[in-house]
Parts: structure tokens; sequence; C-alpha cells
């Protein structure tokens, strides 16, 4: 941005669950993609930008083919929640190395 002002105060960025695989072909996620995420993240949020985060699980769970399986719709759709859940805990722990304030919100109970 070399010294100009953000064109957006607020942005909302979706990111998929594979997107956190990197270039692997295996489920779970590569740190070295997050690290670099994340990196480019809190460029944008240390330019004073307010950023919110929708994640995916497709990395790690998908509910929908779990379903089509034979397992439980909702209880498939509960798992798929909780990977969504644990990357978001990974993408706040890179974001945090950054120096930037997350808060990671779900509405599982």
């Amino acid at each position: 941005m070399n010294g100009e002002h953000p064109v957006y105060k607020r942005i909302l960025l979706k990111l998929s669950g594979e997107a956190l695989m990197g270039g692997s072909q295996r489920l779970g996620i590569d740190p070295q993609t997050v690290d670099r995420i994340c990196c480019e993240v809190a460029e944008v949020a240390h330019q004073g930008v307010q950023i919110g985060l929708v994640i995916g699980g497709g990395n790690i769970f998908r509910g929908l083919s779990a379903s089509a399986r034979g397992m439980d719709r909702v209880t498939a759709d509960n798992m798929g929640m909780l990977a969504t859940v644990i990357n978001s805990l990974a993408l706040q722990d890179y974001l945090e190395r950054y120096r930037v304030k997350t808060r990671v919100m779900t509405a599982i109970k």
C-alpha cells in the first residue's frame, strides 16, 4: 500500500478448509500454509483494517460426504462444525504470533 490509506475499513475473508492444506493431498493443516496466510492477513490488519474470517472445515471432515455414506446427518454436520473450530483455533494461534488480536466465535453449544 506504500503509505496509502486502505480502501475499506472492514473486510470479510472466506477461507475454505482445503486452503489450509496447502499443496498437500492429505487431510489436515499445513503449518507453512497457515503461517503464510496469517502473515498476509496480519499485514492488512496492521494497516488498521478490521477483518472477519469465515473458515471452513473440509480439510478435516466433510459432513455431507459422511452423511451420504450412512452417518446421521446431524451428527455429521456437528462434526464438520467442530472441524471448523479446529481450523479457527489454528489460525488464531498463528495470527496472535503476528500480534493480531483474535476471537474465535461459534454457535456450538
